[in-house]
């Protein structure tokens, strides 16, 4: 299974109204661990991608993931904003010249994206941060590049699942979360749920055949 480009923009909008949904989960989980405002800033970083692809006709998959970062990007502020907006811009550059998303250009997006992260927020895998959802997901990500692009989500998304959790055994290097020490034990990252949310949509979106 492959994606075209406007197929690509559907799965992106229903990406945003998960994340959107999932706003008040997102903010207890951010307020479990001293900050509170991921899950309104990545709301209104969704609404702001919405806006934007809503009345889209992209040209390319390449458009619509880097339409997606540029949104939040300038719609978020703070560390979030520049992170995620990076997770996509960054990912979707690395998918230049693609006609369609499949299997290698998910593992294109997230390594791509991984990187840019890490480049940006000088975080790693262990820093209780959504690398550590983000990280096993471009891993098993390159693994699944033989398989379908429904399979391959379906594995990634775990991956991201089993990281976000192994995050609650962290303790926090950046932000806030930080000052806590082993007080922020138990509690997972919010960065790592809403990699987990938007990774298990773009995976429902394929296994429902669109």
């Amino acid at each position: 299974m492959e994606l075209k480009s406007n197929q690509v923009r559907l799965m992106m909008l229903q990406v945003a109204d998960a994340i959107i949904v999932a706003e008040p989960m997102l903010s207890q989980a951010d307020r479990d661990l001293g900050d509170g405002d991921h899950g309104l800033g990545m709301k209104r970083g969704m609404e702001a991608v919405k806006a934007q692809l809503e009345p889209m006709e992209p040209t390319s998959v390449e458009q619509v993931f880097v339409t997606t970062g540029t949104a939040m990007m300038t719609s978020m502020g703070g560390a979030s904003g520049a992170l995620f907006g990076t997770v996509y811009r960054a990912g979707g550059k690395a998918l230049a010249g693609r006609e369609f998303f499949d299997a290698e250009g998910l593992a294109l997006l997230l390594e791509a994206a991984l990187e840019g992260v890490m480049k940006r927020g000088g975080a790693k895998p262990g820093d209780k941060t959504m690398i550590d959802a983000l990280a096993p997901a471009a891993a098993k990500a390159r693994e699944s590049v033989g398989l379908s692009l429904t399979a391959a989500l379906t594995a990634v998304a775990a991956a991201a699942e089993s990281g976000k959790e192994a995050s609650k055994a962290m303790i926090a290097q950046f932000g806030r979360a930080k000052t806590l020490g082993e007080a922020c034990l138990g509690f997972p990252d919010a960065g790592a749920c809403s990699v987990v949310i938007m990774l298990s949509t773009m995976r429902d979106f394929a296994t429902c055949g669109n």
